[in-house]
């Protein structure tokens, strides 16, 4: 009999989990479950069709239906999987027209991703309020742009909640952005680095509010304005961009424990403390490689990874996932931004002592006309010497330099070894003395 295998959710993490399952076994009967009319999407590119950089939603579709067809998937659209059956091992699932069916299993993926987050405010329950997670949010922002919205508030400054800011203001709205913390991107860089970044947002127009949080939301039959920090601001359009909260009802129902991030928990194969049923992307937890606490950090490329490795073993054969250092980069107007690894204040966080070493530099020869500047940061584990982060920021060039030191922090390189780097150099393309190596450079110096 063949291996049945479902994945619920059908987008980064469900659809690699199902194209992994499938190379493994070519007769398994392999479903994805997903509540979505369009499946296999980027979600990372949304920002960046309402800025108008990509031409429409539709272009955002990595995997066509042809796709599906041609690994032979059953894909089922607009059906919402509404419990899980551990002991049965069955999942049952409502279609769109609102038939239940349960289908069996012999594994399980669960990608069921995360819903956007909303803070106990006063007024929330008020129409008015969007949020950018899938093409459908999407679609509502962009047909808010075309009605003749102005001006826009964005509550969060993270990844999302920027490009999203930097999208509106490329369509010519007003945007102010309202972060209750002290710093923009408080997940991708620390309060020193995110300094520049915000400064050069500032430059291109937007207004950003720090230490404010959003204490109500205004208005009559709709949201018309928000009070932050004791300041009233109106607006056209309002988005919240708090953040996301790992999609964990189908799992907590079904009595699959949750770990330390109240994502679900998983071992080294993906696979939750109950046989057969896998937890991948952005719902699941795994080990950061530095710290190796439980980290959820809800990146598609760490989405797609998990799947890889889930869909090798739900289709019979054996993978594991080597943990998570939070890689990432954004393009934001013309500044570029970045980290892998731990940042000095999530060092401090877990009680690691660390040195660290900034260097401003240039991308090219400094005499080269254009030559824009780059700013480095080394973060190293003070006793073993070790790399354990870094962030990046600067006019290009950022997105390489990122993944070369995050191979260096896989490969447990010293501080020492990537000073004495031996790197290339051409006017045209990059300083004669790398920046990364300048920083390891100003590390040691400390550490004399």
């Amino acid at each position: 009999m063949a291996r049945r295998i479902i994945i619920i959710g059908a987008n980064a993490a469900g659809v690699e989990a199902a194209s992994a399952a499938r190379k493994k076994d070519r007769t398994a009967e392999i479903t994805l479950i997903t509540q979505e009319k369009t499946a296999g999407y980027s979600r990372c590119g949304l920002p960046f069709v309402i800025g108008g950089q990509i031409p429409s939603f539709h272009d955002l579709i990595v995997y066509s239906p042809a796709y599906f067809q041609m690994l032979k998937l059953n894909l089922r659209n607009e059906t919402k999987a509404t419990a899980i059956n551990t002991k049965e091992k069955a999942v049952t699932v409502v279609d769109k027209a609102g038939a239940t069916e349960v289908l069996p299993y012999d594994s399980l993926v669960i990608a069921t991703g995360a819903d956007s987050f909303m803070p106990p405010i006063k007024g929330r329950e008020k129409p008015g309020i969007l949020s950018l997670r899938g093409i459908e949010d999407g679609e509502k922002i962009d047909a808010a742009v075309k009605a003749g919205a102005k001006s826009a508030v964005i509550m969060g400054a993270g990844l999302i909640g920027l490009e999203a800011g930097v999208a509106l203001i490329e369509r010519g709205l007003t945007v102010t952005v309202v972060e209750m913390l002290p710093q923009i991107l408080p997940q991708l860089l620390d309060a020193d680095m995110a300094k520049l970044v915000q400064e050069h947002l500032e430059e291109k127009g937007m207004r950003i509010l720090i230490s404010k949080g959003v204490e109500e939301f205004l208005g009559e039959d709709k949201v018309t304005a928000i009070m932050a920090g004791g300041e009233k601001i109106e607006a056209d359009l309002f988005i919240s961009a708090f953040g996301v909260r790992a999609n964990t009802k189908l799992a907590v129902d079904a009595g699959i424990p949750l770990g330390e991030t109240r994502a679900i928990k998983t071992n080294a194969r993906m696979e939750t403390d109950v046989k057969d049923v896998y937890a991948v992307g952005d719902c699941a937890e795994a080990p950061n490689i530095i710290t190796h606490r439980p980290t959820c950090a809800q990146l598609g490329t760490i989405a797609v990874r998990q799947g890889k490795v889930a869909g090798i073993n739900a289709g019979g054969d054996y993978a594991q996932f080597t943990g998570i250092l939070t890689s990432a980069v954004t393009r934001l107007f013309e500044i570029e931004a970045g980290s892998t690894g731990i940042s000095e204040t999530s060092a401090a966080r877990n009680r690691i002592e660390v040195v660290t070493g900034t260097i401003s530099s240039k991308t090219k020869a400094d005499y080269y006309p254009t030559a824009k500047p780059i700013k480095v940061k080394l973060i190293v584990e003070k006793e073993s010497q070790r790399i354990i982060g870094a962030q990046i920021v600067g006019g290009e060039e950022v997105t390489q330099r990122i993944n070369a030191i995050s191979f260096a922090i896989q490969k447990q390189m010293t501080v020492r070894e990537l000073a004495k780097a031996d790197t290339a150099y051409a006017p045209p393309l990059c300083e004669t003395w790398e920046p990364m190596v300048l920083a390891a450079e100003m590390v040691l110096m400390k550490l004399r």
